[in-house]
Order: structure tokens, then C-alpha cells, then sequence
């Protein structure tokens, strides 16, 4: 079910219509566009995003995260349809992925700052795109466990709950 979300979520996002969305999910065309129309009724405010997005970015030439970081986009208003579109997707993508970029960086320096403060024999290890590694002692697993979803939830305010889902295994295969 998981999987299935984020191919609908990051779809739609990037631009993916019916067609394209019915072979990623192995559907018949008239259902994914059922999906998708659904979507953007339950999510108006995502819709109203990319609109808002296509606009911004044909006046401004750029958009920017949460934070302020500011990508260039040419072609917004290109009389080539392809690249125009990809200009739009771009610049839709850019401040989600950027902040989220951001607010595991943050995250990360504040997991790393507690776990030294603690004197915890505990190491972040990796973060592979939305996801930390972290080796964890196992008298530590309570406490470390609680810290980063801390950290993580709170990396920056937003007006939108952030669901944080941590777990543990001796692998990170064992750990999802």
C-alpha cells in the first residue's frame, strides 16, 4: 500500500498523467484517471500549488524552499511545449524536494549533536533520501529511537503534521 502512495503522490507531482500513472500501477487508463481526479479533490490544495507554482516561476524565473534556497528555472515560458513542461515540473519538485533536503540536514545535526551531548556509544551512519541509519546500541534503542523521531518531526515548524516512522532490525532490510 505504501509503494502505491508514493507512486500516486510522486506521480502526480511530477506531472505524471493517466496514462503514465496506468502503467506505473498496472491499472486500465480509466481508473488512474479515476485516481487522480480523486486526488486532487481530497488534495485541493496541491492542485492550487502547481497552479500557483506555473505562475510564480514564468514571473519569477526561480523558486525556492522553505528555507530560502533559490533554483534558476529557464523555459518556464518556452514556446517548446517539452521543455517548457519539464521548466514546470522542475520548479514544482524543486521547493518540496529542496526543503525536505533541508529538513533532514537538520535533523541530522541535531541527531548528531544529542547522541554526543548523551556521550552515547550510538552513530548515525547513513541517510539514504528520506531515511536515517543509525547504528544503535541495544541499551540505547529506547532513548535513540524517541530522540531522532523527535528531531526528525520537529526539524523545522510547519503548518502540516510530519509522520515520522522509525524502526529497528540488525539490518536495514529487518528495520522496514
Amino acid at each position: 500500500m505504501r509503494r502505491i502512495a508514493k507512486i500516486v503522490n510522486f506521480g502526480i507531482m511530477y506531472g505524471a498523467g493517466s496514462f503514465r500513472l496506468s502503467q506505473e500501477l498496472g491499472i486500465p487508463f480509466a481508473e488512474s484517471k479515476k485516481i487522480i481526479d480523486v486526488y486532487f479533490e481530497k488534495y485541493k490544495g496541491i492542485k492550487q500549488y502547481m497552479e500557483d507554482t506555473k505562475l510564480l516561476v514564468k514571473k519569477d524565473k526561480s523558486v525556492q524552499t522553505l528555507l530560502g534556497r533559490k533554483r534558476a528555472v529557464w523555459d518556464s515560458d518556452s514556446q517548446n511545449q517539452v521543455r517548457r513542461d519539464a521548466a514546470e515540473r522542475m520548479a514544482i519538485n524543486m521547493p518540496i524536494q529542496g526543503t525536505a533536503a533541508e529538513m533532514i540536514k537538520l535533523a541530522m545535526i541535531r541527531i548528531d549533536k544529542d547522541l554526543k551531548e548523551n556521550n552515547l556509544k550510538s552513530k548515525l551512519i547513513l541517510q539514504i533520501h528520506d531515511e536515517l541509519l543509525l547504528e544503535v546500541h541495544n541499551n540505547e534503542i529506547d532513548y535513540v529511537t524517541e530522540m531522532v523521531v523527535k528531531h526528525m518531526k520537529n526539524a523545522m515548524d510547519l503548518d502540516v503534521p510530519i509522520e515520522i516512522d522509525c524502526g529497528v532490525g540488525s539490518s536495514w532490510y529487518e528495520a522496514h
